[in-house]
């Protein structure tokens, strides 16, 4: 019996999105140098074409829902980084602030996503009211979360996926301050927040090994998303690859890390999976200039298959695609071997490596 799962990186449909859809939120913002949200929008137009406003809810996902129903997946994962709320107050001294419209979730259920991660930069955009919003409207939406909660327990709570005649999967969502994360962010006992890690030692990491088997029945299989590292740079610290390798030795099932604007490594550690960064996959950063060399355009859908007994990884199989008019499209041939290729060349300190199919899909060796 096995499990299938999707996982992306980080989906921020808030800012220039959120103007896109049916019902946005007031588009000031707060920014250094963009004060009205709709100039992403126009960005985004004059680099690749008119996007058609009102978007329909499920036209941001493009050719990725078709992938989706063929690969026939259990799950759907994916790191949610922006508020839902139509608060009005961001939080002070923060240069970036991201939020869409409770009115738009159906965005994300036109994608029928199982479950978002929550421990991230820019979930607290728009302070406590912002995130009280945020949790009440995926509650309502049927959308399962972790990461995230009104105190420091909710926060460390997982998400419970289950398919009947399979099994069960928790996931747990941990975000790191080298993510940006700020630290007056973290859950207490008396006050909201999200699950932040300190630090990526040893003793951290033993420490919430624990604390996830605390809710592991017999047959559960754990995944642990973090939000870690830096924006761009392909280097994957030392402490991150211990950290991850201690999880798996310790029961994870998969490591879901994301934070980077681009995708990095991916490592089978003992036969589980190992994803440092999944990279950006639905953002309204189409016509913003810098950093092209790292192709942060590209995005890549993560099909995985795991044995449902024993969490080992049996296949995975990855999708390019590209962002154009708020839209996921599959990438072109060049494209796709140029990712392969990056795949490859990052994988040789991890001894993994990516072939590529005659349909420009990815498979992982």
């Amino acid at each position: 019996m096995s499990l299938r799962i999707f996982l992306c990186g980080d989906v921020m449909t808030g800012r220039g999105i959120d103007q896109a859809l049916p019902h946005p939120v007031n588009p000031i913002l707060y920014e250094p140098y963009v004060r009205d949200a709709r100039e992403y929008v126009h960005l985004a137009e004059k680099a690749h074409g008119p996007i058609p406003r009102p978007l329909t809810f499920d036209y941001i996902w493009g050719d990725a829902l078709q992938e989706l129903e063929r690969a026939e997946v259990d799950f759907r994962i994916a790191n949610l980084e922006t508020a839902i709320a139509s608060a009005e107050t961001p939080w002070p001294g923060k240069g970036i602030h991201y939020r869409m419209h409770p009115q738009n979730i159906s965005c994300l259920s036109a994608a029928h996503i199982s479950a978002c991660t929550l421990a991230n930069n820019h979930v607290l955009d728009w302070g406590y009211h912002g995130l009280s919003e945020t949790l009440q409207t995926l509650n309502a939406a049927g959308i399962a979360y972790s990461g995230s909660g009104n105190d420091a327990n909710e926060a460390m709570q997982p998400a419970v996926l289950n398919v009947t005649g399979k099994g069960r999967l928790l996931l747990f969502s941990f975000g790191s301050t080298t993510s940006g994360i700020p630290q007056e962010w973290k859950a207490t006992s008396i006050s909201p927040g999200l699950n932040l890690l300190d630090e990526l030692s040893e003793a951290t990491a033993a420490r919430i090994c624990d604390e996830m088997r605390d809710h592991q029945q017999p047959g559960d299989l754990l995944v642990a998303s973090i939000h870690w590292g830096s924006n761009w740079g392909y280097e994957i610290p030392r402490e991150q690859v211990l950290f991850a390798h201690r999880l798996i030795e310790e029961g994870v099932a998969i490591v879901h890390g994301h934070s980077s604007h681009h995708v990095k490594a991916i490592e089978v550690f003992r036969g589980r999976l190992i994803l440092y960064g999944c990279g950006d996959f639905l953002t309204d950063y189409e016509g913003i200039s810098g950093y092209e060399a790292f192709r942060g355009d590209l995005a890549l859908m993560y099909l995985v298959e795991l044995d449902s007994g024993s969490g080992e990884l049996i296949a995975a199989r990855v999708v390019p695609m590209q962002m154009r008019r708020f839209r996921l499209e599959r990438a072109s041939a060049a494209d796709a071997k140029w990712l392969c290729n990056l795949l490859n060349e990052l994988g040789e300190r991890f001894g993994t490596a990516s072939r590529l199919e005659q349909d420009n899909s990815l498979t992982l060796d």
